[in-house]
């Protein structure tokens, strides 16, 4: 078996990559431009390209390649196949093959983005040192991942780790991307956390620091003004480690993992956010002290490529 490998991570701006270690360090991690025309055509040929130059560059020959792992923004089926990807235009197409085939034959597997992030956090992550552990990515919307014993359960359909979108909220009137109406994504990504400030501000004349911004409030300017005490921005951040707290007790009375991983650009807000969760979580799990800690995330943006590598060493 080689003793490299190629995690590969592709968003809807940028396809992210890393050369690894079998043993997980990594050596080279570069990007190229997803370029979404024509329903994605060309994203893997680029990626296909790309490996290959680099592996010529470094004198790395296919043998000492174990494989190349690919995370997706999609549902992912165990054999490989994509029915639809929103942000890369594509639809009924297997990425895993067709990158196989292109990069001459090297095995590769693929999975949902957010899963393989939360691979990556178990393997050199957050979670490191641990076999099972939920990762909620809280970015531009919320992602998820379920790690039991060093493995994704992406379930049967590709939906497992779909945290986003479990339902917390009945009084919600707005629709999800979805489709659902109260998701948590619609609450805790960094769009929901700036969208229930600006519905704060609406609804009352209270002073608050978050009126300087106006519509272009941002979740990390939500968050500052909390812990700057202001009273408005305070409840926000309440109501995010509400419905936060109270979606991981649920995750916990049905998998009991050992560690929950927090990352995505909201978690930026660091410890402050742990404990709002923290507070909300113990309260709503009262049958045990003995539980699944939270944790941040320390791979930040790599821990797709991270993961993806990872996917390649079962």
């Amino acid at each position: 078996m080689g003793t490299k490998c190629i995690g590969v991570d592709i968003g809807g701006t940028s396809v992210k990559l890393g050369l690894f270690e079998t043993t997980g360090e990594l050596l080279h991690k570069w990007e190229v431009p997803t370029r979404r025309e024509e329903g994605g055509r060309y994203i893997l040929p680029d990626v296909a390209d790309s490996i290959l130059k680099i592996l010529e560059e470094r004198g790395i020959t296919q043998e000492e390649v174990a494989g190349a792992g690919v995370g997706v923004p999609g549902p992912v089926m165990p054999d490989g196949h994509v029915e639809v990807c929103v942000n890369l235009g594509w639809r009924d197409c297997n990425p895993q093959k067709e990158l196989s085939e292109l990069l001459g034959g090297i095995p590769v597997k693929s999975g949902n983005d957010a899963n393989v992030a939360a691979l990556g956090e178990m393997w050199q992550g957050g979670g490191k040192g641990f076999d099972d552990i939920i990762m909620v990515t809280l970015g531009t919307g919320v992602g998820g991942g379920v790690i039991i014993d060093q493995k994704i359960i992406a379930g049967r359909h590709g939906l497992g780790g779909e945290i986003g979108h479990i339902h917390v909220r009945d009084d919600e009137k707005e629709h999800c991307n979805c489709g659902g109406v109260g998701c948590l994504e619609q609450i805790a990504s960094a769009t929901g956390i700036a969208r229930e400030a600006r519905r704060k501000m609406a609804a009352s004349d209270a002073p608050s620091a978050m009126r300087q911004y106006g519509d272009a409030l941002t979740a990390k300017e939500v968050f500052d003004e909390a812990k700057n005490g202001d009273g408005m921005a305070e409840e926000v951040a309440e109501m995010v480690g509400y419905y936060l707290g109270l979606c991981l007790a649920q995750l916990a009375m049905t998998v009991d993992p050992e560690m929950f991983v927090i990352g995505g650009g909201v978690s930026k807000a660091g410890q402050y956010l742990i404990d709002k969760i923290e507070k909300n979580y113990k309260k709503l799990t009262p049958i045990s002290e003995n539980k699944g800690k939270i944790c941040l995330a320390t791979l930040g943006n790599d821990a797709g490529i991270y993961g993806a590598a990872r996917l390649m060493l079962d």
